[in-house]
């Protein structure tokens, strides 16, 4: 039962999304395995593949080349980006009738908080029944809901029942823990297989396991960051709230590392690179940011983010670096990272900006310095390319491979 005011999050993941997309368009495909990625052929990995291709033990992340051998009769088809955006951008769009506070984590995921719709359109389940029947009446695909109490359970529980699924966590603090608890540890968020081996080998293989184990022990194991974390998770708690983003009040960047980083300080070293982009386009857009957030991507495909406000609001590379170094540090590279990005939301033109007071003067003064010398440096690399000037942090020898993105 879900009290009355009692917040109320829904997870909706797309079925198989590049894979339906590609089935939709082409109905002769219908019941046969197909794979949407690099072809068997070449060095490239698979991004999504239909559920009777998974049948033959083929994922996401796997080498096609591994994925041919298990089904040669598989149907290989490259990604169409811009099919896949443009039904994306449907489905955003038919969830954003039921709730304003929606926070797309990728192209086919969101998370939403229907806690003010729970009045328009009934309680979690009612509104997660509309969404199902509304994304399959008008675009013909299917997507998993899962209801609960917050981002971490609502994930797990659009998880357990796909295709098609529907799943509803336990609102009750005592039941919870009761849920998870049979649950596979490869189902927390940022347990790749690195640390699920290491909790292997201490018995640690189930939701209940990580309950039961002593903090102390399980921070001298696999980190005092992650057993922290872990611990929280492993009882259902996450905080987080939905964070909406207004495609005109954001700047972001984003990369995927060529194969999933480990080292920590490469991984810091691509976050600087980003927050380096962002802080520029945020100078060109003449624009000051409220609040700075990273994204993580684990091996696993689980994502997260955390955020922090900008108080003064910010537009300089030094502030925007140190709070992205400040949010890394304090989350911990604990696994494998597959993506990382840094976001700067809340923007305020020049005019938007509050005074600060007569006793922020020297922050004030440090902060005008600060952009100064970002402008200065903007200025350097446009005339003489991006590369002439670079910061003295930068591990160039442990610099990743990646696929840089973009988004506005």
């Amino acid at each position: 039962m879900i009290k009355t005011g009692q917040r109320t999050i829904l997870h909706i993941d797309m079925d198989a999304f590049f894979a339906a997309v590609e089935v939709l368009d082409r109905p002769e495909l219908r019941g046969k395995p197909v794979v949407v990625g690099a072809p068997p052929d070449k060095r490239g990995v698979v991004a999504t593949c239909s559920y009777e291709a998974r049948k033959y033990g083929i994922y996401s992340a796997m080498p096609s080349r591994t994925a041919y051998r298990l089904c040669p009769q598989a149907v290989f088809l490259p990604p169409n980006g811009k099919r896949y955006r443009e039904m994306s951008h449907k489905v955003m769009e038919i969830l954003a009738r039921f709730t304003p506070e929606i926070e797309p984590v990728s192209i086919d995921e969101a998370f939403l908080d229907v806690t003010g719709a729970r009045y328009l359109f009934g309680d979690g389940p009612a509104i997660a029944g509309k969404i199902k029947a509304a994304v399959f009446e008008e675009t013909k695909l299917t997507c998993s809901v899962g209801v609960a109490p917050n981002m971490f359970l609502a994930k797990i529980a659009s998880d357990l029942n796909k295709p098609d699924g529907f799943t509803m966590v336990p609102f009750s603090e005592k039941l919870i823990p009761e849920f998870l608890a049979p649950l596979p540890i490869k189902r927390m968020w940022g347990a790749g297989k690195k640390t699920q081996a290491i909790l292997e080998q201490h018995h640690i293989r189930t939701f209940g396991d990580l309950q039961k184990a002593p903090p102390e022990k399980l921070a001298a194991w696999i980190g005092a960051s992650a057993a922290a974390s872990f611990r929280r998770l492993a009882f259902g708690i996450d905080d987080r709230a939905v964070v909406v983003e207004s495609e005109e009040k954001s700047i972001s960047n984003e990369m995927t590392f060529g194969e999933d980083e480990r080292n920590p300080q490469a991984v810091e070293a691509a976050l600087l690179d980003l927050a380096d982009q962002v802080g520029a386009r945020l100078r060109r857009a003449n624009f000051y940011a409220t609040t700075a957030q990273i994204k993580l991507r684990w091996s696993d495909f689980s994502t997260i983010t955390r955020q922090r406000r900008l108080d003064p609001p910010a537009r300089d590379d030094v502030t925007l670096r140190e709070t992205a170094l400040e949010l890394l540090h304090k989350e911990g590279v604990h696994s494998a990272v597959r993506l990382i990005g840094f976001c700067v939301t809340g923007l305020q033109g020049p005019d938007e900006t509050p005074q600060l007071e007569l006793f922020e003067a020297e922050e004030k003064k440090s902060n005008k310095r600060r952009e100064k010398l970002s402008a200065a440096v903007d200025e350097v690399r446009r005339k003489f390319g991006s590369k002439s000037i670079l910061r003295g942090s930068k591990v160039e020898k442990n610099k990743p491979r990646n696929t840089p993105k973009t988004q506005n």
